[in-house]
């Protein structure tokens, strides 16, 4: 068992624009049909660790928190602590926060690190997978999680490993997301793992090696005092710590980086956990539909096949085929918006975000 895990519930996941959005991100969509990404995730930090679970998450996504975790039971409501970011400055300052707010509690001998928006199953595997990670974290190091590749990717990270020991892989090194050619190396070599972008450490190593490698950011957040009694409110029976003195500016000061970065491909006492668990990300609308349920009460289909629409307005669909229609109709306040793409085409969202960025109508992402 962890004694604290941190789950980063952060971003925007613009990739399943307009479904996710500034105001309702990934991490908050369903997962499951009834669950949203971050309520399982919620679920495995739960189950894997004995002490506190720290969310860290954008301020103005704390209401979708609340709503997601409202109906856990008041145990454990009572091992949450939400962690509003000031501003949004990648992973590195978040994993800074949360371990300088174990170390100063007397906590996180054994953290985890968790994402918040993949689907990751069942649960008793990832709980088998966790307990090795956390036993070599006790022993000062940096455990990272690699997923067997069941193709060669393009859109993930890879890690380079060495020989085995203790149920872990030496890591040798990361790499960045590799064209075609070079992920068929990859995949074919059996040394390559796929990032999962989760971690497992003692909190007094990784201020140790955030001191040796991130100084500028890691003492920004070692400034910061126990925050007092007073610095905490409670929404529904889950712990907010609202006013942390010093965390704005601390914030304001580091410089936006991910852990990766950062830490992870810096470390010289990193090892990698072969996973058992299976691990999908939802990287674009083609991998969501396989997951999603779809809602078919509001869609009028004549002549049409092969598609999916996900809609909080009537959609009529005559004629046409392997279209996947996402419409958001501007209910409370939220900007009217709608993407209509072929399957097959739905990494180009990317690129619709852009031009929308570049249109100055940011208000609808």
């Amino acid at each position: 068992m962890f004694d604290n895990c941190i789950i980063m519930a952060g971003g925007s996941g613009t990739r399943l624009w307009p479904a996710s959005s500034s105001r309702l991100p990934k991490q908050f969509l369903p997962a499951d049909g009834k669950k949203s990404f971050f309520s399982l995730a919620v679920e495995r930090a739960l189950a894997v660790t004995a002490g506190k679970v720290i969310i860290i998450t954008g301020k103005s996504h704390i209401p979708n928190v609340i709503a997601d975790t409202a109906k856990l039971d008041a145990g454990k409501k009572k091992r949450l602590l939400v962690i509003g970011e000031p501003e949004a400055k990648n992973t590195a300052p978040a994993v800074a926060c949360a371990v300088v707010y174990s170390i100063l509690n007397g906590g996180g001998e054994k953290m985890l690190v968790i994402t918040s928006d993949h689907i990751i199953e069942p649960l008793k595997t990832f709980k088998s997978d966790a307990a090795i990670a956390a036993e070599n974290a006790k022993n000062r190091k940096l455990v990272v999680f690699g997923i067997t590749p069941a193709r060669p990717e393009t859109g993930y990270g890879y890690i380079e490993t060495g020989k085995a020991s203790a149920g872990a892989y030496e890591v040798t090194a990361f790499h960045e997301k590799p064209d075609l050619q070079t992920a068929e190396k990859y995949a074919e070599s059996g040394r390559f793992f796929w990032n999962s972008g989760m971690f497992a450490f003692s909190a007094n190593f990784m201020a140790e090696q955030f001191r040796r490698f991130a100084p500028d950011v890691f003492s920004c957040f070692e400034k910061l005092k126990i925050p007092s009694a007073s610095s905490y409110k409670k929404n529904k029976g889950i712990h907010i710590l609202n006013t942390w003195q010093g965390l704005s500016s601390a914030y304001r000061k580091t410089k936006s980086i991910s852990f990766d970065y950062a830490i992870a491909e810096k470390c010289q006492s990193t090892v990698m956990i072969r996973v058992n668990f299976n691990w999908i990300d939802i990287g674009n609308w083609e991998e969501y539909v396989k997951v999603r349920s779809a809602d078919n009460s509001q869609v009028f289909s004549v002549s049409s096949e092969n598609c999916f629409v996900d809609s909080d307005i009537p959609v009529a669909l005559a004629g046409v085929e392997d279209l996947i229609v996402v419409i958001r109709g501007g209910k409370n306040g939220s900007p009217a918006s709608a993407l209509i793409t072929r399957k097959g085409r739905t990494q180009k969202v990317r690129d619709i975000v852009e031009l929308i960025k570049k249109s100055g109508k940011t208000d609808i992402l």
